[in-house]
């Protein structure tokens, strides 16, 4: 917790205040995979096998779980992003090495990856809504 997480920014001022609460609400059910816009998955699982994790890579927009099987469209932002010093979407799989995931487990990953897309786009949009903000 002390390397990478989320800091809070606080300000005196009511109305910047709200609007940082709404991004805030936003990011928490994203995290919580409470969101509605997580179920819409921009990614793809096309490839039948045995689902067993033995190998995590990624190239060209691809997250292989071995030699044939993969998770398509996953944004290289998304693959990269970190949260504790840790790349989010390799550690999840990577804690199922040697295992075969269930549907509901290639379900989770895409819902995942959803809701680092959108955590991203918000993070921007708090960057944002602070930069625009009169300054006292």
């Amino acid at each position: 917790m002390k390397i990478d997480f989320p800091r809070l920014p606080l300000t005196g001022d009511k109305q910047l205040f709200a609007k940082l609460v709404a991004k805030g609400r936003e990011l928490v059910a994203l995290h919580l995979l409470k969101s509605a816009k997580v179920d819409d998955f921009i990614t793809t699982y096309p490839e039948a096998g045995d689902n067993k994790v033995e190998k995590v890579a990624y190239a060209s927009g691809k997250v292989y779980i071995n030699t044939h099987q993969y998770f398509g469209n996953v944004p290289e932002e998304v693959w990269e992003f970190k949260v504790g010093g840790y790349q989010v979407c390799e550690k999840w799989l990577k804690d199922r090495k040697g295992r075969a995931l269930t549907m509901e487990d290639v379900n989770h990953y895409q819902r995942v990856v959803v809701a680092l897309k959108e955590t991203i786009r918000l993070m921007g949009e708090v960057d944002k809504v602070i930069e625009a903000w009169p300054m006292e």
